[in-house]
């Protein structure tokens, strides 16, 4: 079903029609057709369009952030960021794009040429598959550099946030873009395949779980498109005795239920070195129980309620087979008795190689708290993990910092500090994290063919 649901309540606030088949089709055939003159305008054009939506964005921001709250639970707070956010991704590549994709001059002597550089090209038409957790952002950094390189977006966002789906494409649109520059299609995971199949489209970017992620993968490959792929998390947060201690863990309650937990860059994990983690776990569970868990569209609330329902029994059966398996939970842990799918702030520790939080991502406000006797040991629980997307390390140890960014199995390493998405770094990770990269440079140049000139 496509829905808002009101997370809070539970309540179904409105549904939506799936696209038919024809309403898809028109879709794609537009999409291939913009493609043909859009990719022929210039990076002057584009950009103003950028920073007219952008302009848009700013001035709706408020209500924007109504709506996100409404479809996903994240506070009034967080969700104006997010849209604020968006507003400065379309800028930077305003900015940016055309330095980023100029010609790459090579040395033409040494391949016996006159001239001799590589070209980045648009693709085309590229499906977007977009995850809830960050309605507006997630798609924003594929569609701000995907539309200054010259393609064009199709949106298959996740169906309980149709609402943020048709108001980007909406406020793109109003921004000034070629109609059918970006579209979202009101459609289920299950219509995937098919568009993805179609010779029309040519690339896919997918932000969602592993399972999906190989799903989307391993169609791609048949077809043999490009795939950029950002998949979960389980991010470690390792915390060394030189680290000021006030300021890690305050930072350590922000990472963990920063939208309402659920974040794929969210730290997860809490290594810390054995002569510092009674310190800095008394700390930090005495911060997490002074969240205040309630309304997000209150003021004063912190943590809202997950997303969905299923979320909730998802972190529910994780922190119970942690418990089955002798942990033990320091704070929250138990659901409370209220409408809505809320979970409180929660530190678990003790947990054992053979319960699942061990391993898999946990996607709710829970916090797993683990104690390490030196580096080497921070470093195996830190990689004992078959993700790699973010990673957190606190130390002012200058041979520590070496090693953290050396040996950290990660897209990303953030020293003291928390794992951020910004428009100037590259995002992405290793392992099942996925593959490719989004933002900066990097991110631009993904859904581009990088094309060799040689001029005799």
């Amino acid at each position: 079903m496509i829905a808002t649901i009101n997370p809070a309540t539970g309540e179904t606030v409105k549904t939506f029609d799936d696209a038919s088949f024809d309403d898809v089709e028109r879709a794609i055939d537009l999409a291939a057709e913009t493609a043909k003159t859009y990719r022929s305008t210039t990076f002057a054009q584009r950009a103003e369009w950028m920073r007219a939506t952008a302009d848009l964005l700013e001035a709706e921001a408020d209500d924007v952030a109504a709506m996100m709250t409404l479809e996903m639970g994240k506070t009034l707070a967080s969700a104006k960021a997010e849209t604020l956010k968006c507003a400065k991704g379309f800028r930077y590549y305003a900015d940016n794009a055309e330095t980023m994709l100029a010609d790459e001059p090579a040395d033409a002597e040494a391949v016996n040429a006159s001239q001799a550089y590589t070209r980045y090209q648009p693709l085309g038409a590229v499906l977007a598959v977009m995850p809830w957790n960050f309605p507006l952002w997630q798609a924003v950094r594929f569609a701000a550099p995907a539309l200054m390189a010259g393609n064009v977006g199709l949106l298959k966002h996740a169906s309980n946030v149709p609402q943020s789906a048709l108001y980007l494409a909406d406020v793109i649109r109003r921004g000034g873009f070629p109609e059918g520059c970006f579209q979202t299609l009101l459609i289920g995971s299950g219509a995937v395949e098919s568009v993805l199949r179609d010779p029309r489209v040519a690339a896919v970017t997918l932000t969602g779980s592993e399972p999906a992620g190989r799903s989307v993968a391993a169609i791609a490959g048949d077809e043999v498109k490009h795939t950029v792929l950002e998949l979960g998390g389980s991010d470690p947060y390792v915390v060394m005795p030189s680290a000021d201690i006030e300021a890690a863990v305050k930072t350590a309650v922000t990472a963990r239920v920063q939208n309402n937990g659920q974040s794929c860059i969210a730290a997860k994990r809490f290594i810390v070195h054995t002569d510092v983690y009674d310190d800095f776990a008394a700390k930090f569970v005495e911060q997490m129980k002074a969240l205040t868990v309630g309304d997000p569209t209150d003021p004063n609330t912190d943590v809202g309620p997950l997303a969905t329902e299923q979320g909730r029994v998802d972190v529910e059966d994780l922190v119970v087979d942690a418990i089955a398996h002798g942990a033990e939970i320091l704070c929250g842990g138990t659901r409370p008795d209220r409408p809505g799918w809320y979970y409180p702030p929660t530190v678990v520790a003790g947990v054992t190689p053979d319960a699942q939080m061990y391993t898999d991502e946990v996607f709710g406000p829970v916090a797993a708290l683990y104690r390490a006797v030196d580096i080497d040991e921070a470093l195996e629980i830190a990689n004992a993990t078959t993700f790699g997307l973010g990673s957190n390390a606190w130390t002012t140890d200058d041979a520590e910092i070496d090693r953290f960014i050396a040996d950290l199995d990660a897209g990303q390493v953030f020293i003291n500090g928390m794992t951020v998405s910004y428009p100037e770094l590259p995002f992405g990770g290793t392992r099942r994290s996925g593959v490719g990269r989004e933002l900066a440079a990097h991110g631009i140049r993904e859904f581009c063919n990088a094309k060799t000139v040689w001029i005799g």
